[in-house]
């Protein structure tokens, strides 16, 4: 009980803390973290619970205000995590098929190659559609895009606006990570249901799964709202508005939170057991892409035998998301920081920050 209360009131200060069930192994990899600037939460869980938190480092360094268990991030690009299984639950309903194609699910989509680009495309980035990185400049060398705001920002405008113009290449020849498929994805999602992106997030997302902090970002304001100062070169990151990223990347919640939407997703209660092992299909030729993340195997530092991975990233406005799910082994970590200048490295070349973390949540006590 001391353990626990303990706990409670160092999260309460905004003091580094942990889980009464933290591993010694997870807690030296979280240390090496700190060590190489790592200011942020870590978070790990099981299929059940979530079994690790820890805060580091601070929020805002003028301030020298702390980072804190439960506080709520910008969860950037895991949104397009979000986004596909709302696709694939549309799919075990019956109402999707991955291989329509986007002028037969959105008539108001009036890119020429609409009616060659499938939503699979999307999903796994080869539609070829317009990038929006390739927006105009703003003065401080930001793509204007991410500083729009208001009903033109929407996942149904941009996908009848920006997202609808002239095509950088042909649907399926290639791959191009591009934040116009996902938003064009939502809009898809949002005709089908007659609903907005966030209410549908709340309605099939949040409230089935309990996860109260689970939002959309607030237009216009530092992080998309959530009191964070994002860091890039050592400064303040150049201001963006998160919440013109839409079902691309507006999402916030907590890092226990996103522990519990991995779980979910492991647990087959949003996507069942089939659309799941179809979401989570890397494609070796596309650099293992599957829908909405990256999957593939890697070897792991204490695992016997490579691991099968999930891995969805984000990194927008000085902030970094790493979330990391090993479905067969029922584990999860996943790790927030507004150092935008922090290496995670890769996990598959077995060396790096991710790697480190994923081998201390996943395989301590494996090779035992």
């Amino acid at each position: 009980m001391r353990m626990v209360l303990q706990a409670a009131l160092l999260a309460g200060l905004g003091l580094p803390s942990a889980s009464a069930t933290a591993g010694p192994t997870l807690d030296k990899a979280v240390a090496a973290a700190e060590a190489m600037g790592f200011s942020g939460v870590i978070a790990a869980g099981d299929r059940h619970e979530v079994t690790y938190q820890r805060a580091l480092g601070l929020a805002d360094r003028a301030l020298a205000r702390p980072h804190r268990v439960g506080q709520v991030w910008p969860w950037a690009s895991v949104t397009k995590q979000v986004t596909a299984a709302l696709v694939m639950r549309e799919v075990d309903r019956g109402r999707l098929s991955l291989e329509a194609s986007v002028k037969s699910l959105l008539p108001e989509f009036t890119g020429p190659t609409g009616d060659r680009i499938t939503l699979r495309h999307l999903l796994q980035h080869t539609s070829g559609l317009p990038n929006p990185i390739e927006t105009p400049l703003t003065s401080d060398e930001v793509p204007g895009f991410y500083r729009e705001r208001g009903a033109g920002t929407s996942d149904a405008a941009r996908a009848r606006g920006f997202c609808s113009g002239q095509p950088k290449a042909e649907p399926g020849t290639g791959f191009s990570y591009n934040n116009c498929d996902t938003q064009v994805a939502g809009a898809i999602l949002e005709r089908l249901n007659g609903a907005r992106f966030l209410a549908l997030v709340r309605n099939e997302v949040a409230r089935p799964l309990g996860l109260r902090s689970l939002g959309f970002a607030k237009e216009d304001q530092p992080a998309g709202g959530t009191g964070l100062i994002g860091y890039e070169a050592g400064k303040p990151a150049v201001p963006i508005n998160f919440a013109a990223l839409g079902a691309a990347g507006a999402l916030v919640g907590s890092a226990s939170d996103l522990v519990r939407f991995n779980q979910a997703l492991m647990g087959h209660r949003i996507v069942s057991q089939t659309s799941t092992a179809e979401m989570w299909k890397g494609e070796p030729k596309l650099g293992y892409v599957a829908l909405g993340a990256w999957s593939f195997r890697a070897n792991l530092k204490g695992c016997n035998g490579q691991v099968a991975l999930v891995e969805r990233r984000g990194h927008f406005g000085g902030i970094q998301v790493r979330s990391v799910i090993a479905p067969a082994l029922g584990r999860t970590i996943v790790a927030f920081t507004n150092n935008g200048d922090l290496e995670f490295g890769e996990v598959w070349q077995g060396k790096g920050l991710t790697y480190e973390l994923a081998s201390a949540a996943f395989c301590a006590g494996q090779s035992d």
